[in-house]
Formats: structure tokens, C-alpha cells, sequence
């Protein structure tokens, strides 16, 4: 239940945003939508005595961008438009299957130049919330905690000499994320999945 309420609470922030910001602080606000793939770590931890394995997903990604008046600075949350759904293999055996929302807030740099290509760098903070775990071919109880960790940005945002407001951009972000996982209630390990989220997509700054 917490879950779904964190889930349906982003939709609906992101859905305000739309409705809002066009008539807000005009020209301080950025929508991005994008395709993203979540690649995570080549060595996802030892779960319940096996080397586990977490599968790569792809998922639509919007984010809300804020800039701070004329500085270089802004601060980004990036969102999805559903759960990411991953495999788990133990020993390569497909074992389990989660679901987790992403929320991910960075502190960025914009490196202005005379250019329309404008590179970025943030750091930040990043959220996951697991939904839905389940353990395959077994009726016991998998559970994985919400954990909070560090997050890294890298990217850029191209505006085509003839576009007003919109742009692309491209960029990928690190995000730690390390969960400790229960099996019926007693903890089995520690799933490291720690990600690159790489991600395109179109900009639009009011």
C-alpha cells in the first residue's frame, strides 16, 4: 500500500506540473521526457548464499526541472511513468522478480557557452521505493527495504537554432541503491543493484 501511495503521489506531481508551470515563474521551469535504460552493476551482491544477478530494463522517464533564475544552477527530479520491473538470478537461475520507482533529485551545473549545446553536471540524492517482490515458485514472503543513496548526473541539452523552446538531451546518472532483503522475515543479504540510468529524450523549458 505504501508503495502504490508513493507511485500514484509522483503521477499526480507530475501531472500538477503540467497544469501549473506554464503560468508559474515562466522560463524558470524545464518538462523532460525520455526513454531510459537502467543498467545495473556487473556484481549485484550474494543473496541467500548465491551471486545474484539483476536483469537490465527500459522505461519512459519524465523529469521537472527548476532553474534559478539566470545562474548556472538548477535542481531535477526524475520520475517514471511505472515501476521498473527486474529479474533476479542466483547462480543464474532466474529466482525472483521486483518492481521500484526511481525518484532521483540532483543539484546541477549548467556549462554555459555561446553555443546551443550546453553540458551539465549534478549530484543529488536518489530514493527506491521496491513493489511487488516476488519469489518464484514459492509461496514464502520476499521483501527488499526502501533505501536511500548517493546520485550522479552527466549529461547535455541541445536547442536546434530554429526551436523557441524545446531541445534534446542526453545523459546518464549513477545511483546507489543496495537493499537488504528478507525471506519470511530473516535476512538473506544484501541486493546491490547500483545502476547507470542512461537516458534521451525532449526538453521543453517554459
Amino acid at each position: 500500500m505504501f508503495n502504490k501511495f508513493i507511485f500514484l503521489n509522483q503521477t499526480f506531481l507530475f501531472i500538477l506540473a503540467f497544469a501549473v508551470l506554464p503560468t508559474t515563474y515562466a522560463g524558470n521551469w524545464q518538462l523532460k521526457v525520455g526513454g531510459s535504460v537502467i543498467a545495473p552493476a556487473s556484481n549485484n551482491g550474494i543473496v541467500a548464499g548465491a551471486k545474484a544477478d539483476v536483469s537490465h530494463e527500459y522505461n519512459l522517464t519524465p523529469s521537472v526541472e527548476y532553474f534559478f533564475g539566470d545562474s548556472p544552477f538548477s535542481a531535477e527530479l526524475l520520475l517514471a511513468v511505472a515501476p521498473f520491473k527486474h529479474d533476479i538470478k542466483l547462480d543464474g537461475v532466474k529466482a525472483a522478480t521486483f518492481k521500484h520507482l526511481p525518484p532521483t533529485i540532483t543539484a546541477k551545473y549548467h556549462l554555459k557557452n555561446s553555443t546551443r549545446f550546453t553540458p551539465y553536471i549534478g549530484v543529488g540524492l536518489t530514493v527506491a521505493v521496491p513493489w511487488d517482490e516476488h519469489l518464484n515458485g514459492s509461496n514464502s514472503k520476499l521483501d527488499a527495504d526502501v533505501t536511500y543513496g548517493a546520485a550522479g548526473q552527466l549529461g547535455f541539452n541541445f536547442q536546434p537554432a530554429d526551436a523557441k523552446n524545446w531541445g534534446v538531451f542526453a545523459d546518464v546518472r549513477y545511483a546507489q541503491v543496495e537493499s537488504d532483503v528478507k525471506l519470511d522475515g530473516k535476512g538473506i543479504g544484501t541486493l546491490k543493484v547500483n545502476p547507470l540510468v542512461y537516458t534521451l529524450g525532449y526538453s521543453y523549458r517554459f
